[in-house]
């Protein structure tokens, strides 16, 4: 009984000092340059449904132990939308005479979001302190905080979770995240939650993080809605390749 004992504290200490922790910071260094990629998928029954693909440049100009400051530029975009039986598409690479008159219109829309740089300064954790746009373009801070993710403070170990919300016009987002392994230079996450608000649901998902930059290398972010008593489903993903 006594030698059971001990070959129970012994293992129990083994998988206890073998839980491998991390901690999650953004490490970026002044100079770094990503390319980041999202796809965005919305439909809404039959009648309305939306993609769009988008290629954004982020370059680092200043990081500290603390904070970092990056400048981000759209540097191509594509949407597909159905509405009403009404199907528009646009191509930001095209050039005029390539595009019909629904497109020309959409990129006169688009031209100020295409055409503007905007810097960001956030902390190691992922929030985002400060956003400005140049020319100053309405909507276009949204892009600053597109991982969707804020790290916590205390290290992370195989099943820890914690939460996040964001919200994004008034449509309250409660994302909670849950780690599913620690490898050698990557951590996966899990991503469950909610939505309220103006727009009500369930979030699902999962996220891939660079270990030791804390950069966010995939992700795939799925919702269920319901607006207005109409069923709306979404889904976003994401890769970012430092370059």
């Amino acid at each position: 009984m006594k030698k059971l004992l001990v070959l129970f504290l012994v293992v129990s200490s083994a998988i206890s000092f073998g839980q491998e922790t991390v901690v999650l910071r953004l490490n970026y260094k002044k100079g770094d340059v990503f390319k980041v990629n999202m796809a965005m998928s919305q439909e809404m029954g039959t009648e309305m449904s939306m993609g769009m693909n988008m290629d954004m440049d982020i370059n680092v100009i200043d990081a500290t132990e603390d904070t970092n400051t990056s400048e981000m530029r759209i540097t191509k975009m594509t949407m597909d939308m159905l509405q009403g039986g009404n199907v528009m598409s646009f191509d930001s690479t095209k050039s005029d005479e390539e595009l019909d008159p629904m497109a020309l219109m959409m990129k006169t829309q688009m031209a100020p979001m295409l055409q503007a740089v905007l810097t960001a300064k956030a902390n190691n954790l992922g929030e985002v302190l400060e956003v400005t746009a140049e020319p100053n373009v309405p909507g276009m801070d949204e892009f600053a905080n597109q991982t969707n993710v804020v790290y916590p403070k205390e290290a992370l170990k195989v099943g820890s979770t914690w939460s996040f919300q964001k919200d994004e016009k008034g449509m309250i987002l409660d994302f909670m995240y849950k780690v599913t392994s620690i490898l050698k230079d990557k951590v996966d996450l899990e991503i469950t939650g909610k939505s309220s608000g103006l727009a009500t649901g369930d979030i699902t998902g999962t996220m891939v993080v660079d270990r030791k930059s804390g950069v966010p290398l995939s992700s795939l972010i799925e919702m269920g809605l319901s607006i207005d008593g109409q069923e709306m489903n979404s889904k976003v993903t994401m890769t970012m390749t430092k370059l």
